[in-house]
């Protein structure tokens, strides 16, 4: 039930649209979501995250559980009798743990260095996420989807970032397209995903987003 569930987000996180939000979705679970902007740091998100104060958060029956990708396992463990995110066999589960942590450590700070700051910094976050993104590319080889025919939990985390591929091509003078056929057929298979795209944010109103926010960082 929706009152069992809350979920603290914030519109434009990649993390909460791209791994927590998706994965209710797949599993057809009903919760309250309550925008929560991160930079606020609202007495219920100190509360709910009071070591790290990030969203998202979520929380079941009075019950928080921090940080995207262990809620992912933890909705996939309490939700089980339903679609499987993580697969059952022990060696493709821990194969599917290896390249969320990837994406998990190595995406984000690169990615907002390349829409939100400039000069040789932007340069050199440009080609490190260059860099991780042919790096999907090639361990997606010809796969339909990460773990294979089904679509799971590292395409669950990576899908949060695409929302943001608009704003990072054009501010890093790039196309995902071009440069990486596999991964942006992929995205193509992603987006026929009804959980996909009910998750994700515009990517025309992200791009707005980060001018917003590049004004902010001084790199306009």
């Amino acid at each position: 039930m929706a009152d069992e569930v809350i979920l603290l987000d914030y519109w434009p996180s990649m993390f909460g649209m791209g791994t927590t939000k998706i994965a209710l979705a797949e599993k057809g679970v009903a919760y309250e979501y309550k925008e929560t902007d991160p930079r606020a740091k609202t007495s219920l998100l100190i509360e709910t995250n009071p070591i790290h104060k990030k969203i998202p958060v979520l929380i079941h029956k009075g019950k928080q559980i921090c940080e995207p990708l262990i809620q992912l396992e933890y909705i996939d463990e309490v939700w089980s009798d339903t679609y499987p995110i993580l697969p059952s066999d022990p060696y493709q589960k821990a194969q599917a743990r290896f390249w969320g942590d990837f994406i998990d450590k190595k995406f984000y700070d690169p990615s907002w260095k390349v829409w939100g700051t400039r000069g040789e910094e932007q340069v050199t976050a440009k080609k490190e996420l260059l860099e991780h993104f042919k790096t999907l590319e090639t361990e997606l080889g010809d796969k339909t989807y990460y773990g294979g025919d089904v679509f799971g939990f590292v395409d669950i985390a990576l899908m949060g970032y695409y929302s943001w591929f608009k704003a990072i091509e054009k501010f890093g003078e790039f196309s995902i397209e071009a440069e990486f056929p596999k991964l942006t057929q992929w995205t193509k298979r992603c987006l026929e995903r009804e959980s996909v795209v009910m998750s994700i944010a515009d990517s025309d109103k992200i791009v707005e987003y980060a001018y917003v926010l590049r004004r902010k960082l001084g790199a306009e």
